[in-house]
């Protein structure tokens, strides 16, 4: 299992999403995007709608075609159109992540302690890959 750290400085996650998505579905994978604020799940909707020009990232919410939808957004991690790989876009850790794959565990300043107590617990386990991503300018870098 790989959990990704993306911390967020310059961008909201809704903006970071559709670049996380358009690379899991080139890399033949489907995604679970998951939120318990509502509002936030339909701000990413719109980013996968039109955030990468030349870009459809088709998806949908659960409730709605869940087996056939690449990209799931929901409030809970029910996997429930197949994806490994899952994008946790409201920064609040769920104990079930570790039976994904691979995590995109995205967080702000808001939930950077949870964030820094959840990669030295992560660290505890076996099997447990871990990368930290930070914003420096419009890249993304590997970080410390």
């Amino acid at each position: 299992m790989r959990v990704d750290f993306y911390q967020l400085s310059r961008d909201p996650a809704e903006a970071v999403l559709p670049l996380i998505a358009r690379n899991t579905l080139k890399a033949g994978e489907r995604l679970l995007v998951v939120s318990e604020d509502q509002d936030q799940l339909g701000r990413i909707s719109n980013g996968l709608w039109g955030r990468i020009a030349d870009s459809f990232l088709a998806h949908g919410f659960s409730g709605e075609h869940e087996a056939r939808q690449p990209i799931l957004l929901a409030g809970e991690m029910v996997p429930a159109n197949g994806a490994r790989f899952v994008a946790i876009a409201d920064g609040v850790w769920r104990d079930s992540a570790p039976a994904f794959e691979r995590t995109f565990y995205i967080f702000g300043d808001d939930t950077l302690q949870d964030a820094r107590e959840c990669w030295v617990m992560l660290g505890k386990r076996g099997g447990v890959e871990r990368k930290f991503w930070k914003q420096q300018g419009s890249k993304w870098v590997e970080g410390p």
